[in-house]
């Protein structure tokens, strides 16, 4: 196998990438000259001709051979260039993992206590976040990222690493639905508290409530669920919430679980190239013991509802 060059490598990527060896040079701080040698000199390593550059010429075009390097280069290879960056800057590790708010809020301590027992050299960056992941995975500013959404894309892989479903969440005073059955009718005509538009649970929470395509009323839209759940808080309506945001301290609210929600996976993604990192490895199965505990341990603390007593039965208890 032969070595690989890493500075001929990226010469030949920005060429690409930007369609002339003067866009390369200005990106590299080098010589319009020095990327043609570098080009030719790879080549020659190669063993093909892999850019047609013809004198005269402002742009550049690649033949079928360097189409073929270009592509398998380009989903992830500014990701590990800058990835390199960020190591030869810092001399500790750094793992960089984004999540959105509420995963990091109200799951993520425990697995950052456990991993710094593991590897206490090891700095943690976190990113509240839930858009634009993939992207940022791709760029090189994340390493990991937890999530409820399968992103599908190739330059980030994902494994589930638990389920939960979204709970009925209203302020104390409020009665509750007399079973799971009666909760769409319930919720009409009471005010909703629910996600911003186009998030996942938002929409999952319209189509559970919906009632002849009757939905209830939106109050408020927020873009986390302890902002929701503080909504809630404050009287302002109820909310499907994850089970495990509830804190036991919450005594303004009462909770309870729902069985036919669907379930919403949480799943732990990284840059394919750092998948057999060491630590990458060990946050992922931490994540995978500790997270999903935590996940099934906070949502107990809120109880299904129980199933209303047919008519019949209740006559006969009261004679």
């Amino acid at each position: 196998m032969q070595e690989v060059n890493l500075t001929l490598t990226q010469t030949f990527f920005l060429a690409a990438q930007e369609g002339t060896y003067s866009a390369a040079a200005r990106r590299l701080n080098i010589s319009y000259q020095s990327v043609a040698n570098h080009i030719r000199r790879l080549e020659q390593r190669v063993g093909e001709k892999l850019v047609v550059a013809k004198r005269g010429a402002k742009s550049i075009s690649l033949t079928p051979r360097g189409t073929s390097l270009y592509r398998l280069l380009e989903p992830e290879f500014d990701a590990m260039l800058a990835r390199l960056g960020s190591m030869i800057d810092k001399e500790r590790p750094v793992i960089r993992i984004g999540m959105p708010q509420a995963i990091f809020f109200y799951l993520l301590a425990p697995v950052l206590t456990a991993f710094r027992q593991l590897h206490p050299n090891v700095e943690i960056v976190g990113y509240e976040r839930d858009v634009s992941l993939p992207e940022l995975i791709y760029s090189g500013t994340l390493d990991v990222c937890l999530s409820e959404r399968y992103f599908g894309n190739t330059v980030m892989s994902q494994r589930v690493i638990c389920h939960y479903r979204p709970a009925l969440v209203c302020p104390a005073g409020w009665p509750l639905p007399a079973n799971e059955a009666a909760v769409p009718k319930w919720a009409l005509g009471r005010p909703l508290i629910t996600y911003e538009p186009g998030q996942m649970l938002r929409n999952m929470a319209l189509e559970y409530l919906s009632v002849d395509n009757e939905q209830p009323r939106v109050v408020v839209s927020t873009s986390t669920s302890a902002s929701a759940k503080r909504c809630v808080d404050e009287g302002l309506g109820f909310a499907l919430l994850p089970a495990w945001c509830i804190e036991e301290t919450d005594d303004r609210i009462q909770c309870a679980a729902l069985t036919n929600t669907p379930k919403i996976p949480i799943y732990f993604g990284e840059a394919a190239y750092l998948r057999s990192n060491p630590y990458v490895q060990s946050l992922y199965k931490l994540c995978l013991e500790v997270l999903a505990k935590s996940v099934e341990e906070r949502g107990n603390r809120c109880k299904p509802l129980k199933a209303r007593k047919p008519a019949a039965s209740r006559k006969r208890a009261a004679s």
